[in-house]
């Protein structure tokens, strides 16, 4: 890129960012998923799966062998806290381009309505804060945000990635073209934009 649009970002430091990653196992499985989304995912993004409890020492799995841990706010913050920022070397984490609190987890039908023997069907939403009102690659950011989620959690999340209120000048546009399924799929047809987000999630 040729101007730097925000060239003073403000960074936060790693230890403070939230976190509760565990170290995983030198065991781990290079099965990855197929789909929509799939190519726009680096095989290193695969070489564990936080939600298997296979991928973890044996001692863990053997802990929670009878408790199965929910999926909830700090899990999906871990998963896009440490994409790459496409304009700097950074991630969204410490650009407070993506926010814990900004991290939804909402059901789409109570509990009480559902068989048991069928997944709760949840809903996350992610609010991304842009670092400057003006910025041109909330889109892409936006998009590399839905494509890591929708890659790394099962099949009864549904993803929804919008702009947070006020923090950008086009928001409402950019929020159209992240919910609308068939423009992203063609957007990532585009094999620039793919060699983009590939980088931005090497190191996911």
């Amino acid at each position: 890129m040729s101007e730097i649009l925000n060239a003073n970002p403000t960074i936060r430091n790693a230890s403070d960012l939230p976190s509760r990653r565990r170290e995983p196992s030198k065991k781990s499985t290079s099965k990855r998923p197929f789909g929509l989304l799939s190519s726009a995912i680096p095989d290193s993004a695969y070489t564990t799966d936080p939600f298997n409890p296979s991928s973890f020492s044996e001692s863990e799995n053997s802990e929670d062998e009878d408790e199965v841990e929910p999926i909830d706010e700090q899990e999906i913050y871990d998963l896009i806290a440490p994409i790459q920022d496409p304009e700097h070397p950074l991630t969204l984490g410490s650009l407070s381009v993506v926010n814990l609190p900004d991290i939804s987890l909402t059901p789409t039908l109570p509990p009480s309505s559902l068989p048991s023997s069928l997944p709760q069907i949840t809903t996350v939403t992610v609010l991304v804060t842009p670092t400057i009102t003006h910025c041109s690659l909330a889109t892409v950011i936006g998009l590399g945000v839905r494509v890591r989620l929708e890659q790394s959690l099962p099949p009864r999340f549904r993803v929804d990635v919008r702009i947070k209120e006020g923090t950008h000048s086009t928001a409402e546009q950019v929020n159209r073209q992240l919910g609308d399924k068939e423009r992203v799929a063609a957007a990532l047809e585009n094999g620039t934009l793919m060699g983009v987000l590939r980088k931005m999630l090497e190191g996911c």
